[in-house]
């Protein structure tokens, strides 16, 4: 059994690597679907860009929640995830409140679902790759 001072810190530009693999994947996938997300009505360009900022949101929060989880004092973890949570939140308002103001009466509802949708997906996969991250190693 593994005690914590052996237990190896995780890497995190290796633990970063799906969200970066699932970002490019994600900005090929736009551009070769835009005539199904045309017939749907989605301005490609809109999520194009939601997915940017989504990357960046996700790359920011990632930052301090992973430097929270290799910090041992209990008031840091806390600090680094409301930093982390702070950031997303702050930016995917500011870059939706910017969109709204800019497109008027324009804007695509369906791009906006659709930025939602992705940011879902990028939450729900920055928990599983940090939760792995964690995870302790089993040494058999």
């Amino acid at each position: 059994m593994s005690t914590p001072e052996s237990t190896p810190k995780p890497n995190g530009w290796k633990a970063f690597l799906p969200l970066l693999l699932f970002f490019v994947a994600v900005t090929v996938a736009i551009p070769a679907s835009k005539s199904i997300l045309d017939q749907w009505k989605v301005d490609s360009t809109v999520l194009l860009g939601g997915n940017g900022i989504l990357f960046l949101a996700i790359g920011g929060s990632f930052y301090f929640y992973f430097k929270s989880l290799t910090d041992k004092k209990p008031h840091a973890f806390l600090t680094m995830v409301y930093m982390g949570l702070f950031i997303k939140m702050l930016l995917c308002l500011f870059a939706s409140f910017l969109y709204i103001y800019l497109a008027g009466k324009q804007v695509n509802k369906p791009a906006v679902v659709g930025c939602l949708l992705l940011y879902f997906v990028y939450t729900a996969l920055e928990l599983f790759v940090l939760l792995k991250a964690v995870r302790p190693v089993k040494n058999v």
